[in-house]
C-alpha cells in the first residue's frame, strides 16, 4: 500500500488533488481512497488531505500518519509545519517551489522533487490553483501512477465538477508540470519543531465561545486573536501602492476584507503581515494607484 499526505492551504485544492490521485490509481486497476482533514475551515488556513493506493481493498480509515510520499502545495508551510513528520524510510517529498531540490531544507535527508506549480497554474489556469500542477509533478517524481492516468483522474474529478473545459486545462497544467519537475535530494540541517496548534480544542474554549480574550495553550482565543496568525504569508500577489496617483478616496480601505489598510493624513498604509493578496483593493481603486505584483 502507498500512503500519500497532502499539505496545502484552504482554497488551493488539496482535497481535489487527493481525489484525482485516487481516481488515477483506479484508472490503472487499483483500489484507492481519498479524504480530507480540516482544522480552521477558512480560505488560506493549513489543511490536510490523504490518499491511499493499493492492489487490494483498503479498509484502513484513519489519517495517514506514516506516509510514503508527502506533497506540499504551498512552500510557506515548510516554515510552520513539520511536513516530514512520520515519513517512512525511503519516502519522498514533492514541493511547489521555484527552488532546486538541494536548496530546500525540510529537516531530514530525503529524496525531494520541486516544480513551480504556482507559475504553471497562473500561465495555464490564470489563477494560483496549484493542485493539478502538483499532481503532474507527483507522477514524474514517484512513478506510481502514469501521467496519462493523472490526466484522466483530473478530467473525472475536475471535469465533472467544473466542466470539461476546466478539466482539460487542469490536465494540461499537470502535463506541463510533469515535464518541468526537477528531482534531487534535500539535506536537512534545520531543527524540526512540533507545529503550533492552529486552533484550540473544545476544552480550551471559554464560555460563550469566546466572549472575552483568553490565553490558552493554543494561543490567544477570543476577540482580537487573529493578530497571532500573521496571514500575510498566504499571498501569491502583493499590492504595490503609488502615492503620486492616490486621490485618498479611501475605496481600498473600505473594501479590504481583512482590514489591513490604514488611512493616514496624506497616504494609505498596507499591513503586509496580514494582507492575503486578494487584489480587491487594486480592483476597486479608481485612480489605478494600486497594482498587484507576484
Amino acid at each position: 500500500m502507498y500512503e500519500v499526505r497532502f499539505h496545502g492551504r484552504g482554497g488551493q485544492g488539496a482535497v481535489m488533488a487527493a481525489q484525482a490521485l485516487a481516481s488515477a490509481a483506479f484508472q490503472e486497476g487499483g483500489y484507492a481512497t481519498a479524504f480530507p482533514y480540516f482544522g480552521a475551515e477558512r480560505r488560506g488556513a493549513p489543511v490536510l488531505a490523504f490518499t491511499r493506493i493499493d492492489k487490494k481493498r483498503i479498509y484502513r480509515k484513519t489519517q495517514v500518519y506514516e506516509p510514503d510520499f508527502v506533497v506540499v502545495l504551498d512552500e510557506s508551510l515548510l516554515d510552520m509545519i513539520n511536513v516530514v513528520e512520520g515519513l517512512r524510510k525511503g519516502g519522498m517529498v514533492v514541493v511547489n517551489s521555484m527552488k532546486k531540490p538541494e536548496e530546500i531544507d525540510v529537516g531530514i535527508d530525503v529524496k525531494l522533487a520541486t516544480v513551480d506549480a504556482t507559475s504553471i497554474a497562473l500561465e495555464i489556469l490564470k489563477q494560483p490553483s496549484t493542485n493539478s500542477s502538483i499532481l503532474g509533478a507527483f507522477a514524474k517524481a514517484t512513478g506510481i501512477v502514469k501521467i496519462e492516468s493523472i490526466e484522466k483522474g483530473i478530467m473525472q474529478v475536475f471535469g465533472d465538477r467544473l466542466g470539461p473545459a476546466i478539466g482539460e486545462k487542469n490536465g494540461r497544467a499537470a502535463r506541463v508540470a510533469f515535464e518541468r519537475t526537477v528531482i534531487g535530494e534535500s539535506h536537512g540541517k534545520r531543527k524540526l519543531q512540533t507545529a503550533e496548534k492552529w486552533l484550540p480544542d473544545v476544552k480550551e474554549l471559554p464560555m460563550g465561545v469566546a466572549a472575552v480574550p483568553m490565553k490558552t495553550e493554543a494561543g490567544l482565543v477570543g476577540p482580537g486573536s487573529f493578530v497571532e496568525n500573521k496571514t500575510g504569508s498566504w499571498k501569491v500577489f502583493h499590492p504595490e501602492y503609488d502615492r503620486e496617483k492616490c486621490t485618498m478616496c479611501n475605496f481600498c480601505w473600505f473594501y479590504c476584507p481583512e482590514g489591513c489598510i490604514y488611512r493616514r493624513a496624506d497616504r494609505m498604509e498596507f499591513d503586509m503581515e496580514y494582507c492575503k493578496g486578494c487584489g480587491i483593493c487594486a480592483n476597486e481603486c479608481p485612480a489605478d494607484a494600486i497594482k498587484m505584483v507576484r
